[in-house]
Formats: C-alpha cells, sequence, structure tokens
C-alpha cells in the first residue's frame, strides 16, 4: 500500500483537499490519512454541501489536529509523501519555521526531515514579501510549493475541470498517476464530486 497523507486547514479551496482523496480512492493500493484544522471544517461549510461524514469516509484513517501522538507524527511512519490542499498562510508558516504545535504543521515537518515529499498547496494572493520569503525557506528545505494555478490547454468546461487538472498533478509530485484530467494530447475521466464510490476501508 502506498500511504498518502492530506492535510487540510482553513483557506478557502477545501474542494481540493476532498478531491484529491476522491481521486485516490479509485485506486485500491493507496491508504490515506486525513488530518483537517478546526478552521477546515468552518471553511468547509461555508463552501460545500458535502458532509463531513462523507470527507472523513475518503480517509482510511482520520487524526484529530491537536493529537500530536498520530502515527503521521513520527519519522518511523513510513509514507509516500503529504499534500497541504488548501494550505493557508499560517500553517505554510508554521512548517517554514518548524512550529509544530499542531498536528498539520508536525506531520509535515517529519516528511521533510524524512527527505520525502511535501506538496504546499498555498492559497492566498497577492503575496508581500513575508510570504514570500517563508515560502522560499520552504522550497529551500525540499518543499513543493503548487499554488493550484488553474491550465486552459485542456479548455476546462467546468469548476470540476479545472479543480482534477490542479489536483491531477499534485499527486504527480508523489509519483501517484490517476489521469482525472487530459494531459496534453490525452483525455481522461473519474467519477464528479461528491459521486465517489467508496469500498471497504481495510
Amino acid at each position: 500500500m502506498k500511504r498518502v497523507i492530506v492535510g487540510v486547514t482553513g483557506a478557502t479551496g477545501t474542494i481540493y483537499g476532498v478531491r484529491l482523496m476522491e481521486l485516490m480512492r479509485t485506486d485500491p493500493d493507496i491508504e490515506i490519512h486525513l488530518v483537517m484544522s478546526r478552521s477546515a471544517k468552518l471553511t468547509l461549510k461555508m463552501e460545500h454541501d458535502l458532509e463531513l461524514d462523507y470527507i472523513n469516509d475518503l480517509a482510511h484513517e482520520v487524526h484529530e489536529p491537536g493529537n500530536i501522538g498520530a502515527s503521521i507524527s513520527s519519522g518511523s511512519f513510513h509514507s509516500e509523501g503529504m499534500i497541504v490542499a488548501p494550505c493557508s498562510i499560517k500553517t505554510m508558516s508554521n512548517i517554514a519555521m518548524g512550529n509544530t504545535g499542531d498536528l498539520i504543521s508536525r506531520a509535515a515537518d517529519v516528511i521533510l526531515k524524512e527527505q520525502r515529499k511535501l506538496v504546499v498547496a498555498i492559497r492566498e494572493t497577492p503575496l508581500h514579501i513575508g510570504h514570500l520569503e517563508n515560502l522560499t525557506k520552504l522550497a529551500r528545505i525540499g518543499a513543493v510549493i503548487f499554488p493550484p494555478v488553474p491550465a486552459f490547454y485542456n479548455r476546462p468546461s467546468s469548476l470540476q475541470d479545472i479543480v482534477d487538472q490542479s489536483c491531477m498533478r499534485m499527486l504527480d509530485q508523489l509519483h501517484i498517476h490517476i489521469e482525472s484530467a487530459p494531459r496534453w494530447g490525452e483525455e481522461g475521466g473519474v467519477p464528479a464530486v461528491g459521486q465517489t464510490i467508496k469500498g471497504d476501508k481495510t
């Protein structure tokens, strides 16, 4: 099994975290570990009609954001890497500064120290010099800075098309290739948001 950690913070764009898990559920060889901040749950209510239970059920294991003793907080817990999507400025800054007071920043810090892949889908604009300095620091210590910037060469016709393309490219960073959007000269498709068929979580 390939283990992937998904962190969801309170920044706008919680659809990215949800859709990443939906896409990964199409591969039975992927084990998903989810941690959502308290702010993420509030943002989720504003941005979606999806129930929290549905999102939790997409993960094979859900970790509470305050549980610093969770399995994903240890370097001995092997994973392919971690994607924080969306990533707030607060969480990005905590990771950059090594402030590991919550499970998302702690798990991300562990990924970096173990030299695994950390993908940070930062959701803020415009960015001031302080943001850029912290993002540069993260890039220098090994993180992938991945603002979910939409592509248009695939001629997206819906919000899902835009989200799917970004999620596919984030997963590519972990060497997980799910064809959720057309690549250059290719076609692909998966179930729509909220329509993933969930099997046995074991």
